[in-house]
């Protein structure tokens, strides 16, 4: 058994590919190319392979999820707003997973969870029709019990915690955005819920969402990309899925450089 491949799953990196495309669209070419990411991120030990097609495509292409569809040895993780056009345009690639988020044009990243309690109906139609074509359905929250609650009722099997409030939190408020996701990851695997979380995380605060037991996947993306132009990219995901690992099984990162 090796540090990065145990015997059995630890936790699952699921690698965005969103801003390499935002890089390859800032000057219009063709390069990066965020389909050789995405494959380059397998072979580097990415278990899931997460793309958001927003409704402005301001990074990812329809083109791209097309073209990366059948090439994927991994698990595609399509984000989606819930809309009608990307619920279609979901079902028409059929990714193994479609995480449905909030979405907003004039943001510059998702600031929030989906309010399922607000738009029940409208997540309960796009549930239905995905689950239709097989898909397996995320719902992208707040660790917030009302809406942890409403995502088991509407029969999503998988829920994924947004982190963002814990990521921006100040010293003296991180303690308590860090036992919020713990409680909320509690109560969604106590509702038979498979619990993902995301949103800001970087090579330092993951540790500590990492380690909570309840979680089985982490998305994590801009942060990779940036570290990316100093490190390699390969050598990015690397480093990311071991700290992951190694906050997993309380194993010293010091340690393992020693050859513990």
């Amino acid at each position: 058994m090796s540090f990065l491949q145990p015997s059995g799953p630890v936790i699952d990196l699921g690698i965005n590919i969103d801003h390499v495309a935002t890089l390859r669209n800032a000057r219009g070419t063709v390069y990066p190319d965020p389909l050789r990411a995405a494959l380059l991120a397998e072979q580097a030990g990415a278990d899931v392979i997460t793309l958001h097609l927003r409704e402005d495509r301001r990074h990812i292409k329809d083109a791209d999820v097309v073209a990366l569809r059948p090439l994927l040895m991994t698990r595609m993780n399509l984000e989606a707003a819930v809309t009608q056009e990307m619920i279609d345009f979901a079902c028409a690639i059929k990714p193994q997973d479609v995480c449905l988020v909030p979405e907003r044009r004039e943001e510059v990243t998702t600031e929030g969870g989906l309010d399922v309690v607000r738009y029940y109906k409208q997540v309960e139609a796009a549930i239905r029709q995905l689950q239709g074509e097989g898909i397996r359905v995320s719902l992208f929250i707040d660790a917030d019990e009302q809406q942890i609650s409403a995502a088991a009722e509407l029969g999503a099997p998988v829920i994924e915690l947004h982190t963002g409030r814990y990521a921006q939190a100040h010293a003296s408020d991180l303690e308590r955005e860090l036992a919020r996701i713990k409680a909320g990851a509690r109560f969604g695997v106590e509702r038979g819920l498979a619990v993902n979380a995301g949103h800001g995380l970087h090579y330092t605060n993951v540790q500590a969402i990492a380690a909570i037991a309840d979680i089985g996947e982490l998305n994590i993306g801009h942060a990779i990309v940036a570290h990316a132009v100093f490190a390699g990219w390969e050598n990015a995901v690397r480093e990311m899925k071991a700290i992951m690992v190694a906050a997993r099984l309380g194993v010293s990162l010091a340690g393992l450089a020693r050859g513990a």
